[in-house]
């Protein structure tokens, strides 16, 4: 549904996120399984493996939605849509689009709004800045708002997302 010229770059950036959530999952669980049977088995345990296996499933639910929104299987019902007239699906699409990057601007507004506090506001445990946890907004907010602005394009021009198989739909391939 892409440009040629976009799909490799495309690609990467999804297997460079794939990767990444993987990375994080790999981490949070070492943390959790490591502070357990420190716990159990030693009476004794990780300080920060908490709060920072907190951090780490904050920003692999976030980036994941990012994921989610590129290959179009978040939670949608378009059983209807898929019997209404192909220029009456086009503007529910559309509208669908605007609504969604209505949602991305107040993510984006309001993380702007608390950059001042996240910067300026530490961890109690591992003294990280708040803005590396809720930055994460920052990332989804601008991540989806692309994927929808793309797909925004896209049904504006007429095409039409199609899905191809149970697991979601052909995305942004």
């Amino acid at each position: 549904m892409t440009t040629p010229l976009l799909a490799p770059l495309l690609a990467r950036l999804v297997r460079w996120t794939e990767n990444l959530l993987a990375a994080l999952l790999v981490a949070m669980v070492a943390l959790v399984l490591g502070n357990v049977v420190l716990r159990y088995g030693f009476d004794s345990g990780i300080v920060i493996s908490e709060e920072l296996s907190r951090f780490l499933f904050i920003w692999l639910v976030f980036l994941g939605a990012v994921l989610a929104a590129g290959d179009d299987s978040h939670l949608a019902m378009d059983g209807l849509l898929e019997r209404l007239p192909r220029p009456l699906r086009l503007a529910c699409r559309a509208a669908r689009h605007l609504l969604v990057l209505l949602c991305c601007w107040l993510i984006l507004s309001g993380g702007w709004a608390q950059r001042g506090f996240n910067l300026d506001t530490a961890a109690p445990v591992t003294g990280i800045p708040m803005i590396w946890v809720y930055g994460v907004g920052f990332v989804t907010g601008a991540g989806i708002g692309l994927i929808t602005l793309l797909r925004l394009w896209q049904t504006l021009r007429g095409q039409e997302a199609h899905r191809t198989d149970a697991q979601g739909t052909e995305g942004l391939q």
